[in-house]
């Protein structure tokens, strides 16, 4: 069996989601199918859910009117055929009835939740009604019944092997079945999400649960490519990655994965495409196990990045002084990206303002603590690439003349990582595609 993600840019415009029920419908094999919510829906929901919070109810009213019109001109174009017709406005009354609904009611986070998760339920829902219209079978698994986070908000990956497999079950015969991505429950049993870009996320554990034979993530670009082809003219589409390396290009920013939607695929030896809705035809890239060859492969950037710089003297010659930082961090849930000493200093970056002033306080007894702000991390990425001699000083001459506040060397051998204020971030990227991979 098969895993197949569509990211909101291929389910976003009735034609896009004609053409990916073609695409899962192109062989005969048996395929879990996950969706995202159309294109700019999570987004509207959170204005919504910002209006609400904010005690804003005509403007959320304006904000539900505006999305409810946009699904109505969607299905219009969708579907075509009376029982079609009649089968999407039932769904996109019973869940703008809820929207409306919700404005009477006084707001809260799990209602927050609750509101992010209509996104899923309509396009999966719709994307149903889509495939019956063309007279492909297809199963509703909802997500909301087998896909759960316990109070750490880690997923709980037996309970939704177990649980998915008695619902996969219960359809004997069934090739195709479309769930959720993005949503869960979380240990309260209340509906809960996984987080910005969790229907990778979901993919990947859906893989892991039923131990398929590979993941697909299909999005609007032709694989993981060398640098962002937002910020550089001229990149190229990797044909192979390594976990390892995957994961670290995710993580440090590559927008075509989420961050920790490698390592259920990873634990499981399941290997991983990323494809392109729009050019089905294109190589895109695939992840496995065993890297393709040494140096550098990808350049990835995260932005957002918080500076934290701890000076003291009592550093010099202590032990137990980073353990004691660290615990500050761990207190928190805070994770830290990148950490670079001295003797009377440690300089690290968090990604997250969430917990940043009481962080701040805590590290205060410690010394003297300076803070920057709208930092990037950029990394360099390929297996072997801190072993091999000849990247690191192509990097240093190509950054010449931009400043460099921190820089990660060794601690991954598939990795080398700087910091620049964000301000530097495009030319960055630029003088690097050059420098390492000799592209304008």
């Amino acid at each position: 069996m098969k895993v197949l993600k569509f990211g909101g840019t291929s389910v976003g415009k009735p034609e896009r989601m004609h053409s990916v029920a073609q695409l899962i419908t192109a062989d005969n094999d048996q395929k879990i199918v996950v969706l995202s919510a159309l294109s700019g829906t999570t987004n509207a929901l959170v204005e919504i859910s910002q209006s609400l919070s904010e005690g804003k109810k005509a403007q959320a009213k304006q904000q539900i009117d505006k999305l409810e019109s946009h699904y109505r001109t969607f299905c219009d174009q969708l579907v075509k055929q009376e029982a079609g017709r009649a089968s999407a406005k039932a769904i996109i009354d019973e869940h703008f009835e809820f929207l409306n609904i919700i404005l009477k009611i006084s707001f809260n986070e799990a209602l927050n939740k609750d509101i992010l998760a209509q996104g899923e339920l309509l396009s999966t829902r719709l994307f149903c009604v889509s495939l019956e219209e063309a007279g492909i079978s297809a199963v509703l698994l909802p997500a909301l019944d087998f896909m759960s986070i316990d109070e750490y908000e880690e997923p709980e990956i037996p309970k939704i092997k177990i649980k998915l497999g008695n619902l996969i079950s219960q359809h004997k015969g069934e090739k195709l079945f479309i769930t959720q991505g993005y949503i869960c429950r979380n240990a309260r049993g209340e509906v809960d999400n996984l987080k910005r870009g969790g229907s990778d996320y979901s993919a990947s554990l859906i893989g892991a649960a039923i131990q398929a034979d590979e993941i697909q993530i299909w999005t609007d670009i032709d694989g993981m490519h060398n640098n962002d082809p937002r910020v550089v003219k001229k990149t190229f589409p990797i044909e192979q990655l390594s976990f390892d390396e995957a994961a670290e290009l995710a993580y440090f920013g590559a927008k075509i994965l989420h961050p920790a939607s490698i390592w259920p695929a990873q634990h499981f030896n399941i290997p991983v495409k990323l494809l392109n809705t729009m050019q089905p035809e294109a190589k895109g890239t695939i992840i496995t196990e065993l890297p393709n060859g040494n140096g550098a492969k990808a350049i990835a950037a995260k932005d957002g990045i918080i500076a934290i710089k701890i000076k003291s003297s009592r550093m010099l010659l202590a032990y137990g002084f980073l353990r004691k930082i660290f615990e500050v961090f761990e207190k928190y849930r805070t994770p830290i990206d990148m950490i670079t000493t001295s003797e009377v200093a440690v300089s690290l970056t968090i990604d997250s303002e969430a917990h940043l002033d009481q962080i701040l306080k805590e590290l205060q007894p410690f010394g003297t603590v300076e803070l920057d702000h709208h930092q990037t991390i950029v990394s360099i990425v390929g297996n072997e690439v801190a072993a091999t001699p000849s990247i690191i000083t192509k990097l240093f001459d190509a950054m010449e003349g931009i400043p460099l506040r921190m820089i990660s060397y060794g601690g991954s051998r598939h990795n080398i990582s700087i910091l620049v204020n964000g301000q530097f971030k495009e030319k960055t990227l630029q003088v690097l595609n050059k420098g390492l991979f000799g592209l304008e």
